[in-house]
């Protein structure tokens, strides 16, 4: 079981590598036009705040080292994401950044560090660490309701791309798995909430990605016809004329 619980971790380490590399298109994107443009920050300061936490549990936690790991890769490239926001947002976006930067990534962790290593110890400390990871953890997979409803009301999956949906789902199945596995509930109630919700996303996406191929396949039968339509008159007459000519002469 132990071999088994290790090698479900060791793929949903790689897993959760794929998903936080997952924006690196928008920031080549960002350094390329050396403009934030209307990329928010908030996304970022939240999931490096998440993954300090969970990097703070799989410390503390005795035989959580894989998630410490990932999640200690993950502050990595989060601190890079929010360094580029820092560099090339506008005034107020780097100020609003910063501040955002400042209250919760370095304020509440530090005070989350020092409350629970000076007041709590033992069990306790790791179960009120692993309630704020998964209380944190759920409002983060939560955030894609606001794209499944917009996909819902436009009937349209352009803002919610395929891919991100895809490793939402795979990161909360194989952690789910992980978390049966190893008996730890605080990974595996926020993850089996992200399974869900990335089961529905790849739904939503499936229902109206075949609505908009059945739209776009019906417009081009349309302007097809349309297109023999405008052209039929002209064959017709090319043909008339000719058959005139034959009987003139």
């Amino acid at each position: 079981m132990t071999s088994l619980s290790f090698l479900v971790g060791v793929v949903g380490n790689i897993i959760s590598v794929l998903l936080f590399l997952s924006p690196l298109g928008t920031f080549c994107r960002i350094v390329r036009h050396r403009s934030t443009e209307e990329f928010e920050s908030f996304p970022y300061i939240c999931t490096l705040l998440n993954s300090a936490l969970w990097t703070y549990y799989g410390v503390t936690k005795p035989g959580s080292l894989l998630v410490a790991t990932v999640n200690g890769f993950g502050i990595v490239v989060e601190l890079i994401y929010v360094a580029l926001f820092l560099i090339f947002a506008p005034p107020r976006i780097k100020a609003k950044t910063g501040i955002l930067f400042g209250v919760f990534d370095v304020g509440f962790v530090a005070a989350t560090v020092l409350g629970t290593q000076l007041i709590l110890d033992g069990e306790m400390r790791i179960d009120v660490i692993g309630f704020l990871c998964a209380g944190l953890n759920i409002l983060m997979y939560g955030s894609p309701l606001a794209a499944m409803r917009t996909v819902m009301t436009s009937k349209s999956v352009e803002y919610m791309p395929f891919l991100l949906s895809f490793f939402v789902f795979l990161n909360g199945a194989i952690w789910t798995l992980y978390a049966v596995l190893v008996k730890d509930y605080f990974l595996g109630v926020p993850n089996g909430i992200g399974f869900v919700l990335g089961i529905a996303q790849l739904l939503l996406y499936a229902i109206y990605s075949r609505k908009h191929n059945n739209k776009s396949s019906k417009t081009s039968s349309d302007e097809l016809e349309n297109e023999w339509q405008i052209r039929e008159p002209f064959v017709s007459s090319s043909t008339s004329t000719n058959m005139d000519e034959k009987n003139h002469v």
